[in-house]
């Protein structure tokens, strides 16, 4: 038989190509590459619960109602700028197997520039945040998102140079795009959002002859399993391990079908994609980014949980018993205070999930996909009942490939921009920029 080669994995019966993991084995016939710098943002809209989720703020006042778009918080914890203990607060309570992989990060603000709806900037100014009105043709602060600033200069010879993934099915709201997209080529621009888990996996895996099979990984099977004899004993274990992790992604892809079809048939108040269970579609999108960061398919992700202000419904399986609006319940934060924090360790969850799976995955120099990866986790509101562009709720898992510090809890100097970080973040994936939207500078002191 020739050679091993990554080639021959590659190219499985009827054409279709099959991205794989490092294998050691495979790699013996190339030179020994060190694994490369990957980056991910999860956002979560419409803010969190402040009194969950940060410290010092337990015993803070519960907002009152809709309080309108104060863009600041009137309530000012008595924390220090620098570095201090990681108290995992009851929101950050998953993180605890991973704590010492991540950092927390507070004091970060953006600007809202006045003349479009508080939540319209949320998510669509995220990851760009230009100077106020500097963007003249724009109601938006929207530029270049940083996702595709950095993929200009690391995703150039990979299959996908960025990967958007959205969690919203629904197609029942009227708000416009800038409600439901973080990531843009430009202002006006959006980078469209994969939102349905079959079609992101046949992006990812298929060819023209998919339809005319059963799934994805029959094509490569019995070419991949003769190949299988030819490797190690531990690449065996981890070729046989991502097989299983294809083939669990293609099977819960069937069940939320047959489920959707099911609901289909019934005269329901609401659409279908509210009764569908929210935890099984985040994570079943959350395996479809990972492995497409871990075969190197693309290097910068983008993982949109829910939009902003869109008053659609959602099933929060193993939190509430019928479908409930996370932004409805945002401005009465005195009424669903209890059932918002639980929403937001709900969401907190989710993202643990895809930190604690991205550290279990080995790469070639025996580190993991998360130490090599800056994975953010934010939101656009440091709170959905007063809508405050303060003080956001930011943390970053993992340090891309030992650039960033973790295990710590860093609180920045009052007014530090948002985009410092972004700044920052760009700087450790080595991409040199005098400025970055309104930033004021770096973050140095999270520079390892």
């Amino acid at each position: 038989m020739s050679p091993l080669s990554r080639r021959s994995f590659l190219r499985g019966t009827g054409g279709a190509i099959l991205a794989l993991p490092w294998l050691e084995s495979v790699a013996r016939v190339a030179p020994k590459k060190m694994p490369t710098q990957r980056m991910a943002f999860f956002y979560v809209p419409i803010g969190v619960v402040r009194r969950g989720f940060f410290p010092g703020e337990a015993n803070a006042e519960i907002p009152v109602g809709n309080q309108g778009n104060r863009m600041k918080s009137d309530y000012v914890p008595s924390i220090k700028t620098g570095f201090h203990d990681l108290e995992l607060t009851p929101t950050l309570q998953p993180l605890e197997t991973v704590k010492d992989k991540i950092t927390f990060i507070t004091g970060l603000d953006r600007t809202f520039q006045n003349g479009t709806d508080v939540h319209a900037q949320c998510a669509s100014c995220f990851l760009s945040s230009a100077a106020p009105f500097s963007i003249e043709q724009s109601a938006w602060p929207l530029d270049r998102s940083l996702d595709h600033i950095v993929a200009d200069q690391i995703g150039t010879d990979t299959p996908f140079r960025t990967l958007e993934f959205s969690c919203n099915s629904h197609r029942d709201n009227l708000e416009s795009i800038y409600f439901d997209n973080i990531s843009w080529y430009g202002t006006g621009h959006v980078a469209p959002s994969i939102r349905d888990p079959r079609k992101a996996y046949q992006r990812l895996f298929g060819t023209q002859e998919i339809q005319d099979f059963r799934n994805i990984t029959d094509l490569v099977l019995d070419d991949a399993h003769s190949l299988n004899r030819e490797l190690g004993y531990a690449d065996q274990q981890k070729f046989a391990e991502y097989f299983e992790s294809l083939r669990a992604i293609e099977e819960q892809m069937d069940k939320l079908d047959r489920m959707k079809g099911e609901l289909d048939k019934v005269h329901m108040a609401e659409p279908t994609a509210a009764y569908l269970p929210r935890g099984d579609y985040i994570r079943l999108m959350g395996d479809l980014m990972v492995v497409a960061l871990q075969t190197g398919l693309t290097r910068v992700a983008t993982f949109m949980v829910g939009p902003e202000r869109w008053n659609t419904p959602f099933t929060f399986e193993g939190v509430f018993d019928e479908p409930r609006s996370h932004h409805q319940m945002s401005h009465n934060q005195q009424e669903y205070s209890d059932d918002l924090m639980k929403l937001d360790r709900f969401h907190m969850e989710q993202f643990a999930y895809l930190v604690e799976k991205m550290d279990r995955i080995e790469e070639s120099d025996g580190s993991s996909l998360l130490d090599n990866t800056l994975f953010t986790y934010g939101s656009g509101l440091g709170d959905g009942s007063t809508h405050q562009y303060n003080d956001l709720p930011i943390i970053v898992a993992g340090t891309g490939r030992g650039k960033l510090k973790t295990s710590r809890h860093y609180h920045c100097s009052e007014g530090t921009p948002l985009a410092n970080l972004w700044s920052t973040q760009a700087q450790a994936m080595g991409i040199k920029m005098d400025r970055f939207a309104d930033s004021s500078g770096t973050i140095s002191q999270l520079l390892a």
